[in-house]
C-alpha cells in the first residue's frame, strides 16, 4: 500500500491539510482495497492550525517511511521551517520519496532548496512573493500545478484537489482517479497547465447550467469526427461565442477539451477492457490507429500498449 505523509507545520491551513487526507484516504482500488495509507506527521505533538489546535498522530520520523510527502499551505509562508523539518524533507527527497506541496506549502518546500532551478507554482496572490523570496525558483503563477517528476507544486484551494487526483492517476491509472474525482465531486479533466483564473459567468436560460449539457453531449459523441462548427451548432451559438464561453468556463478550447476527454476515455478502456488498440482508437474518435497511437503517446508519454501493461 502506498503511504502518504501529510506534513503539518505550525500555521497549517486546515483546508490544504484536509484535502490530501480526504482524497487519498477515500481512494479505493477496483477490488475495494484501500489505495493509500495516510499519516499526519508533525515536529511536535500539537500544531497551531489557526482556529484550532491539531494533534498529530505521527512525528517526523514517520516521514522516512512514506512513499509521498505532502506539504500543505501555511498561513505565514515567509517564516522558514525549522532545521528539523528542512532536514526531514531533504532526506526524504534524497531517498527517492515523492514530494508535493499545496498552495503556500511551496514556500517551506522552496526553503529546502529542492525547487532551485525548477518550475513551480503557488497561490497567485503570493506568486510574486515566492519569486522574490526564492529567486532560484522559476515561478509560474498561471497554472494549477507543476509536475517535475519527484517534486510537484500546486496553486491554492481547489488546485490541491487537482494535484491529488493527478498523483492518483500517476499511481493507479485514470479509472481509479476518476472514481476518486466522483467522490470529491470534481472534474478529472482539469490539466495542470490550465489557468488558475477561471471566471464563472451566469449561464443563459437557454443553455442550462453553463456548458454542462454541451460537455455531456461531447462525451456521448466523441466517437464522431467533430469540428468546431459541429460543436457550435450543437450549442446553438456562433463559433466565436463558443470559443469565448469555452475559454471562460474551462480554460481551454472545445477541440483541446475534446482531445483530452478522448485520451481519458482511451485510458479507461485500456485499463478495463480487452479491446484491441485499433478498436479503442475508433471508440474514442481517432480516424486511424496511427493517429490514435501518435496522439496518445504525445499526451500521456507512453504508447497505448505500454500504458495497458502498466495499469491493467
Amino acid at each position: 500500500m502506498h503511504t502518504v505523509a501529510v506534513l503539518a507545520l505550525d500555521g497549517v491551513i486546515p483546508f490544504d491539510l484536509s484535502t490530501p487526507v480526504e482524497i487519498f484516504d477515500r481512494t479505493r482500488l477496483p477490488d475495494g482495497r484501500r489505495a493509500y495509507q495516510v499519516r499526519i506527521c508533525a515536529e511536535r505533538p500539537e500544531v497551531d492550525a489557526g482556529a484550532f489546535t491539531l494533534r498529530a498522530p505521527w512525528d517526523l520520523a514517520a516521514v522516512a517511511e512514506a512513499d509521498t510527502v505532502i506539504v500543505p499551505g501555511v498561513s505565514h509562508p515567509t517564516v522558514p521551517p525549522s532545521p528539523a523539518v528542512r532536514d526531514t524533507i531533504r532526506a526524504a527527497a534524497a531517498a527517492g520519496t515523492r514530494i508535493a506541496s499545496i498552495c503556500t506549502g511551496t514556500f517551506p518546500l522552496a526553503a529546502t532548496g529542492l525547487l532551485d532551478g525548477l518550475r513551480a507554482t503557488t497561490h497567485w496572490v503570493v506568486a510574486d512573493l515566492l519569486a522574490a523570496t526564492y529567486p532560484r525558483v522559476e515561478v509560474d503563477p498561471d497554472v494549477l500545478y507543476v509536475d517535475n517528476g519527484h517534486v510537484l507544486t500546486s496553486a491554492g484551494a481547489s488546485a490541491g484537489l487537482d494535484l491529488c487526483l493527478h498523483l492518483i492517476r500517476r499511481d493507479y491509472g485514470s479509472a481509479v482517479a476518476a472514481d476518486a474525482a466522483r467522490l470529491s465531486v470534481m472534474p478529472l479533466e482539469r490539466e495542470g497547465g490550465q489557468s488558475q483564473f477561471i471566471v464563472e459567468q451566469l449561464p443563459s436560460a437557454s443553455h442550462g447550467a453553463g456548458l454542462e449539457p454541451l460537455l455531456l453531449w461531447l462525451q456521448d459523441n466523441m466517437s464522431r469526427e467533430l469540428t468546431i462548427t459541429d460543436i457550435a451548432a450543437q450549442a446553438g451559438t456562433s463559433t466565436r461565442t463558443l470559443l469565448r464561453q469555452f475559454r471562460t468556463h474551462t480554460g481551454t478550447t472545445p477541440l483541446r477539451w475534446l482531445h483530452r476527454a478522448r485520451i481519458r476515455r482511451a485510458q479507461h478502456l485500456l485499463e478495463t477492457t480487452d479491446h484491441t488498440i485499433e478498436r479503442v482508437g475508433t471508440q474514442v474518435g481517432f480516424g486511424s490507429p496511427t493517429a490514435f497511437r501518435d496522439n496518445f503517446k504525445r499526451t500521456v508519454g507512453v504508447s497505448p500498449n505500454a500504458y495497458r501493461r502498466a495499469f491493467r
